[in-house]
């Protein structure tokens, strides 16, 4: 039997390795594919040993080694019924001879890594994986714990392990223990701006200052200008409408929604305007990057 793990989400394709070996009894063999050689295939693939009727063989890599990648689609009938080799690749090549033949012999299971379009996915993930590590986990809390982690399942489940010692999870509690993501720190430092709360912004500048790039910095500011000037130009749309149009999170959307109410069309330009003068300056000028981004959020403050 062969079994194929692949896909982008590394999450995903631990979880499903995990559920196989945890369904075996006995030692698990593990191989690296990228050193086996040809001459290895036959002993690897034919059946139990001395020590074992049925063997669980896990190759991580083997897509990796060329000469042996391109001859082993030949070799995919003929593994033992005692043998159950699992083929961990997170990327295969879906051209090549042998992963045409595995599709035939092989049980196939593919991961897709999370987007901000997974964002209600991720909330409905993260309450079911609270139940299974012991606690519950309401809508409320999910949402703000998708908000501050993001989509990302390593991330979200070390927050809830996190979580999981606490008495009683609640949104304070959350945000008292689980450290906001960059997207999460600058979405508080462009809110405080469009609420013209001038000594926040500085005061949150100086602390991202000593650990985020700010040509990244910006980068993640200007994806909120454009947020929030889409909604604000968005016609009678509402947050969530534009959410999916945009391929974003809702829950962001949603806490730019009041900004962009008040803002309105007039405010969107000015904002565009802002972002246009600030990008022209981070490409152009000499002065020190930080400068730009705090006289940037100014200008916001002040509209």
């Amino acid at each position: 039997m062969i079994s194929v793990i692949t896909g982008e989400n590394s999450f995903e394709n631990e979880r499903q390795l995990q559920r196989i070996v945890g369904d075996f009894d006995g030692t698990v063999e593990r191989i690296d594919g990228a050193t086996l050689e040809l001459r290895q295939l036959p002993d690897l693939i034919m059946g139990g040993t001395l020590f074992a009727d049925k063997r669980l063989i896990v190759v991580r890599g083997l897509s990796e080694n060329k000469v042996l990648w391109a001859d082993f689609g030949d070799w995919t009938t003929r593994v033992s019924d005692d043998v159950h080799l699992v083929l961990v690749e997170p990327k295969l090549d879906k051209r090549t001879k042998t992963y045409k033949l595995l599709q035939k012999a092989a049980s196939v299971y593919e991961s897709k890594e999370w987007t901000d379009r997974d964002g209600l996915a991720a909330q409905k993930w993260v309450e079911q994986e609270a139940k299974t590590l012991g606690f519950d986990l309401d809508k409320k809390c999910a949402q703000l714990l998708v908000g501050r982690v993001g989509v990302d399942q390593w991330q979200l489940y070390r927050a809830l392990e996190k979580l999981a010692v606490v008495d009683v999870v609640s949104l304070e509690i959350i945000e008292e223990i689980i450290d906001a993501n960059p997207i999460e720190n600058v979405f508080n430092v462009f809110e405080g701006a469009l609420r013209g709360d001038a000594v926040k912004v500085k005061g949150m500048l100086e602390t991202l200052e000593i650990s985020e790039d700010p040509y990244r910095l910006f980068g993640l500011l200007s994806t909120q200008g454009f947020q929030l000037a889409a909604l604000c130009l968005a016609d009678g749309k509402s947050s969530a409408e534009v959410a999916k149009d945009l391929g974003a999170h809702p829950f962001a959307l949603s806490k730019l929604a009041p900004y962009a109410s008040k803002l309105g069309p007039t405010g969107a330009r000015k904002v565009i305007a802002a972002f246009a003068e600030a990008d022209a300056s981070m490409k152009t000028s000499a002065e020190d990057p930080w400068l730009l981004i705090e006289r940037l959020l100014m200008k916001i403050a002040n509209i």
